[in-house]
């Protein structure tokens, strides 16, 4: 890694809707603590919770918290991620997913909420692939960060590889029998936008 490991955070990002919750749950059940403060409750879009930390949404003006995620594994969102302090080193393990499986999510969740949903598929798939090109472009250039990328739909059509590529690259510090045990298929129920909500 490229800097002390007294220093280091492990983070788990990606769009919303991209699995990131899901990413959470399998590396709490590998033996990594969660920095989270249980304010936002599991739900039909959720059911297992969504691991998150309010104070991350103001990042990139509060950032007390940091000293509280050494050790520790905390979602960021990937548009927050440019807000990380550098006196820490990072470990990221970052989402990735079907772009019309996201979206076809994330529109069924805002339906739940009661929320205006956004309707054109193609103008915000075209915003998310910008920022997901911009965002890993600003990755690859921090001398502290550290970075794997993880396919949401390939974890839950073969996931043993890739449990054990992210053990691997987390230093082989977290149980992959407790991690290839906490992947649960059933939840993914939104395939390439046709059908049902699934875990974020």
């Amino acid at each position: 890694m490229k800097r002390m490991i007294e220093n280091r955070i492990t983070i788990v990002s990606g769009l919303p809707r991209s699995g990131t919750s899901m990413m959470m749950n399998i590396l709490t059940a590998g033996g990594i603590h969660a920095l989270t403060d249980g304010e936002r409750s599991p739900d039909e879009s959720n059911p297992k919770g969504y691991f998150e930390l309010e104070k991350v949404k103001h990042l990139g003006k509060d950032r007390s918290f940091m000293p509280d995620a050494v050790g520790k594994v905390v979602k960021v969102v990937s548009p927050l991620l440019k807000h990380l302090p550098l006196e820490y080193s990072y470990r990221v393990v970052f989402m990735e997913r079907n772009v019309q499986e996201m979206l076809a999510s994330q529109r069924q969740m805002m339906i739940r909420r009661g929320e205006l949903a956004p309707d054109d598929d193609e103008k915000m798939a075209a915003i998310y692939a910008r920022h997901l090109q911009d965002v890993k472009n600003w990755l690859s250039l921090q001398p502290n960060i550290d970075v794997i990328y993880v396919n949401y739909n390939e974890v839950l059509k073969s996931p043993e590889p890739y449990i054990e590529n992210i053990n691997r690259f987390l230093g082989n510090e977290l149980d992959s029998s407790a991690m290839l045990a906490a992947v649960d298929r059933s939840l993914y129920r939104q395939r390439n936008g046709t059908t049902s909500q699934n875990q974020s």
